[in-house]
Parts: C-alpha cells; sequence; structure tokens
C-alpha cells in the first residue's frame, strides 16, 4: 500500500526556482533575436552585394531592380523586408561596407538602425562607432536618432574634467568615454546671455534630457546640495552620482 507525499510548497524556493526559469527562456530569446538579427543582416548585405554587382558589370537599371523587388515578392508572400525601398537599402547598405562581410557592430542591430545610420551619416567610422555604441548601451533607434542629431560621435570625451588627477587610470578612463563636450543645451531655448541661475532652472526643468545629454550612468542627486567642509558651508549648484564610477559628480 502506498501512501502519497502531502505537497508542501516553499514561496520563496518556488519564486526563486521560477525566476531563474523565466531568465533562462528571456536569456534564449536574446540570443535566437541576436542571431535572427545577425542572419537578417548578412543575408541583406548579400542581396545587396549581387545588386550592386549587376548594375556595375551588366547596367541593370531602375526597372530591373523594381522587377526584382517584385518577383522576391511574390516568391516569398507575407514575408517583410522585400519591398523596393529596402531593396534599394540593401544595395546601399553592401555599398557601405565594401569587403568579405558587413561590419560585425552593424550586423548587431536591427536592420531600422541600419537605416538610420545610412540615411544620416556618410562615413563609415562614424557608422560603426554608433554601432558599437548602440549595441553596449542597447540604443532604441529613436535614442540612436538622438545621439546622431546631437553629434555625440564629435563631442564624446572631449569634456575637460579632473578624473585623470582624481580617480584611479581605469576609472579615469571610464570617465573620459562617458563625459561629452560640449554639451547640447539647445532644448533649453535660452538667450544667448542668459544668466547662470537661468541655465541652472532650465536644466533642472529639464532633466531627463540633460541627465540623457550627460551620458549614459547619471542620476540626479540635487539643486544646491549643501556640503560642510571644516565648518564652512558650500552649496554645489548640481549634484549628480555616477553608477558605473561610482562617484559624485559636481557641476558648478
Amino acid at each position: 500500500m502506498s501512501t502519497k507525499k502531502n505537497e508542501i510548497l516553499d514561496p520563496k524556493s518556488y519564486a526563486k526556482f521560477l525566476e531563474h526559469i523565466k531568465k533562462d527562456i528571456q536569456d534564449s530569446q536574446l540570443r535566437a533575436a541576436m542571431s535572427i538579427t545577425k542572419e537578417l543582416t548578412a543575408l541583406y548585405w548579400r542581396i545587396g552585394k549581387m545588386l550592386s554587382e549587376k548594375v556595375s558589370l551588366e547596367g541593370w537599371g531602375a526597372k530591373t531592380i523594381e522587377k526584382v523587388a517584385k518577383d522576391l515578392g511574390s516568391s516569398f508572400p507575407g514575408v517583410a523586408g522585400f519591398s523596393l525601398r529596402n531593396i534599394q537599402y540593401m544595395r546601399k547598405f553592401a555599398d557601405s561596407y565594401p569587403g568579405s562581410n558587413c561590419a560585425t557592430a552593424v550586423a548587431q542591430i536591427p536592420w531600422g538602425h541600419n537605416i538610420a545610420l545610412m540615411e544620416k551619416l556618410d562615413s563609415i567610422e562614424k557608422r560603426v562607432w554608433y554601432a558599437q555604441q548602440a549595441v553596449e548601451h542597447g540604443w532604441s533607434r529613436t535614442m540612436l536618432n538622438t545621439w546622431i542629431e546631437s553629434d555625440l560621435y564629435s563631442r564624446q570625451g572631449k569634456a575637460i574634467t579632473n578624473f585623470k588627477d582624481t580617480l584611479p587610470k581605469l576609472q579615469s578612463d571610464l570617465a573620459s568615454q562617458m563625459v561629452k563636450d560640449p554639451y547640447n543645451f539647445s532644448f533649453l531655448s535660452l538667450d544667448k546671455d542668459h544668466r547662470e541661475k537661468e541655465l541652472e532652472k532650465g536644466l533642472v526643468d529639464h532633466i531627463q534630457r540633460f541627465l540623457l545629454e550627460l551620458g549614459h550612468g547619471f542620476a540626479f542627486v540635487g539643486r544646491q546640495v549643501n556640503l560642510n567642509v571644516g565648518g564652512k558651508d558650500y552649496f554645489l549648484d548640481l549634484l549628480f552620482y555616477h553608477f558605473k564610477l561610482h562617484r559624485f559628480i559636481v557641476c558648478e
């Protein structure tokens, strides 16, 4: 005669078990998505390369390219990506990255990101740099466009700071990568002769956009923060904290 053991469920143990499975599923989904993105980008590059060769060697024109798009659409009904406009982007994509294959960084970002890079940037070096940043920081296409329009590439790493003097080498190098100059404060709509208080108030009123402008990892602590040093009071205009550096950043 067999007896069935009463099932006693430990809520904490079950929650940990479920969280582990959920993380495993999410990680697998991410790996699968990255693999699909890489394969699709490589496919688009190969199609674009073949089209460019036909145009160059056999003089294919716009009508023939249009026929290719139409025939591919008929052959793969319900499969997005073979519109005439997208086919033209494929050709431009292959021309933008000559060689045996497309650059590693651009192969890891969604096709929409690559279209944004092609539309907004002429330099391969800049495109690859922005692609690398998008991969590292997980930028959406909207965020990618924002950084391109603010010319992050030209401004990144040029701020005058005392990081090299006050932080260990590894952290100072990281700080230099995170901080840019000159900062783009055009969203504040200040007059040319604005006063410091107006700038400070404008930055606080637009704190979210200001943090995006500062770079990745900044958090706003406070305005006119009191600091007592040796019995003397100092008031910091703007105080930030950087999560990667584990350091406070003071703006005066």
